[in-house]
């Protein structure tokens, strides 16, 4: 063999650029984002819950008026609320797009956990924002009370 019949190694080509968003891109992003985020809200919500004050023995319808009286509250829950159902459901289609080879299944898989998160999401905010404790209290209730004084 001479020098000339020996072929240099070929460098693989690169990969085409895709002209627009990438979805993938900045899904994978968002999980790694919205996971820290998820961490410190998670923890929060326990420390304010379980950890000041008596502990698990405080948790009581009162003590949810309490904090849901408050924006801040309402806000950081439904902030966990909809980024741990974003997270949660991005995981299961990440799986499903994994492991689903029909692809009209996975089509159909993938638009039922969108429909449901965003049905749950719509639902869990309304029930944060709308939350009200002197709904349907009677007079021989504990709240009567605290609803008359409103």
């Amino acid at each position: 063999m001479t020098a000339d019949t020996i072929a240099a190694p070929r460098t693989p080509a690169a990969p085409p650029h895709r002209k627009g968003l990438n979805l993938e891109k900045w899904g994978w992003l968002f999980m790694r984002a919205s996971g820290v985020l998820l961490v410190v809200l998670i923890f929060g919500h326990l420390i304010v819950n379980l950890v000041l004050g008596e502990g698990v023995r405080q948790i009581d319808f009162a003590f949810v008026v309490g904090k849901y009286a408050t924006p801040f509250w309402q806000w950081w829950d439904v902030i966990m609320l909809w980024l741990a159902l974003i997270h949660g459901s991005n995981g299961m289609r990440t799986i499903v797009n994994d492991y689903v080879t029909h692809n009209g299944t996975r089509r159909v898989l993938v638009w039922a956990l969108g429909i449901v998160a965003a049905l749950l999401i719509l639902l869990g905010t309304l029930v944060v924002f709308t939350f009200d404790p002197c709904l349907g209290v009677t007079p021989d209730s504990s709240l009567w009370q605290m609803c008359q004084a409103r």
